[in-house]
């Protein structure tokens, strides 16, 4: 996580968020403090994408799925997606 930065605003270190482990790290989240971009993690592979190369088919349901463990700045005012797409 160190070495991670935003793809769009560069900033870094990035937070993560941990919803589902085992060996490794199943499903989370990583988040941008400074512009309040998140990227999933599905699968145990981080999708760590443009705004313009994301399309909500993966996002959106994985809001749904993890809302209540999303933190509450994000879920309202996340980047590229939040909960008034739901």
């Amino acid at each position: 996580m160190n070495f991670l930065a935003c793809p769009i605003c560069k900033h870094y270190p990035l937070n993560l968020f941990i919803f589902s482990e085992k060996d490794e790290i199943i499903e989370g989240l990583i988040i941008c403090d400074e512009c309040k971009r998140w990227y999933p993690i599905i699968e145990e592979i981080p999708y760590m994408l443009p705004d313009k190369l994301r399309n909500g088919k993966d996002d959106i349901p994985f809001i749904k799925k993890w809302k209540k463990k999303f933190p509450k700045d994000i879920l309202k005012k996340g980047k590229p997606f939040n909960e008034t797409q739901l």
